[in-house]
C-alpha cells in the first residue's frame, strides 16, 4: 500500500501528461492511501480544469464518477490530534503550505512515525523534497 497526494490521483481521473506514469503505478499497486481532505482536493483541481475550460462539463462528469470509485476503495487517515501535530511540526521544518503539511502529516501517522516504511506517490515538487527529508521513499511519475 502506498500514500497518494492529490496531486498524483487527478491524473488517475483525467488525462494529463503524467497520465500514463500515474496509471503504470496504480496498477503496480492498486492499494490506496490518502489523507481525509483528500477528495475535496481532487474535486477542487476537477473543478478548477473546468472552470479554466480545460475539462469539459460531461468530461468532469466522468472523472467525479471516478473519483467515487477510488474513494470506495481506497483508505483515509482522519483528521486525528496526532495528523495536525505532525503537520504543525513539518511547518516549521519545511517549505510546506498548509494542505501539504497536513498531507505528509498524515502520511507520518500511516507510517507509525517509520517514514521508511512507506512510499509517497506525489507529483508535487515541495511535497516531495519535504517527504524526502523526512525519510518516505518516493515515487514520482513522470510527465510524459
Amino acid at each position: 500500500m502506498r500514500f497518494w497526494d492529490s496531486s498524483a490521483i487527478v491524473p488517475l481521473l483525467v488525462g494529463e501528461a503524467a497520465s500514463t506514469s500515474v496509471l503504470t503505478e496504480h496498477a503496480a499497486d492498486p492499494d490506496i492511501m490518502v489523507w481525509w481532505a483528500t477528495p475535496v482536493e481532487c474535486v477542487s483541481a476537477l473543478t478548477r480544469l473546468e472552470r479554466d475550460r480545460r475539462l469539459k462539463t460531461r468530461n468532469l462528469t466522468v472523472a467525479l464518477d471516478r473519483l467515487d470509485a477510488l474513494i470506495r476503495g481506497w483508505h483515509e487517515i482522519q483528521p486525528v490530534e496526532r495528523v495536525r501535530q505532525a503537520a504543525n511540526r513539518l511547518l516549521r521544518v519545511h517549505d510546506l503550505r498548509a494542505a501539504d503539511a497536513l498531507q505528509l502529516g498524515a502520511a507520518v501517522v500511516a507510517s507509525e512515525d517509520q517514514p521508511a516504511s512507506l512510499v509517497i506517490v506525489t507529483l508535487d515538487d515541495r511535497l516531495a523534497r519535504a517527504a524526502e527529508r523526512e525519510g518516505f521513499r518516493l515515487v514520482v511519475p513522470s510527465a510524459g
